[in-house]
């Protein structure tokens, strides 16, 4: 499997920009809520502390197979940073795979912001190499499992780690549906 690389998607009113180190310090305001962390656990980062983990990021994955893809999201009518999306390649016996996850921060939740990001992300991915999309969602969390289905994946009967792993592939349809 070649690495693939963020590259910037526009949607209708977001542009998911690669992250950068830079982004920390806005970020950490974004993600500062203790809300947002119900679900995944942990507490929110410091800047500094979302600075270090940003450089470990971007470095990429120490495995040669993996490639780590992760973008900021800004809402460009408000020019300020939303939240995050993610995608996590790698091979597998069915080809190559792309885990996804996404954040919004909460002064921006209800906006439709994570669900527009998530369908970008995913129509980018069906552009690329990969031939399954999944995200690994706790069974409580009603915001994300919409967000999931707008972005075409299902929830199967598969559990990682106490969450649902919801899926899509590729190769059924090369566009996402009700953009």
């Amino acid at each position: 499997m070649s690495a693939i690389t963020a590259r910037a998607i526009s949607t209708r009113r977001l542009d998911l920009l690669p992250l950068h180190v830079e982004h920390a310090a806005e970020m950490a305001g974004v993600l500062s809520d203790p809300a947002l962390h119900a679900f995944v656990g942990g507490v929110p980062d410091t800047p500094q502390t979302l600075r270090s983990r940003y450089q470990h990021m971007i470095a990429g994955s120490p495995d040669p197979a993996v490639s780590w893809l992760n973008w900021v999201i800004r809402l460009r009518g408000e020019a300020c940073l939303t939240g995050t999306v993610q995608a996590t390649i790698r091979s597998c016996s069915q080809g190559p795979l792309a885990e996804i996850a996404w954040v919004t921060g909460t002064p921006w939740q209800g906006r439709g912001i994570a669900t527009e990001a998530a369908r970008g992300l995913v129509d980018w991915l069906s552009r690329q190499p990969v031939q399954t999309i999944i995200a690994h969602i706790h069974p409580e969390h009603q915001a994300s499992a919409a967000v999931a289905t707008a972005a075409g994946l299902t929830p199967t009967d598969d559990w990682h780690d106490g969450e649902i792993r919801w899926h899509r592939s590729v190769t059924d349809s090369r566009t996402i549906h009700g953009h």
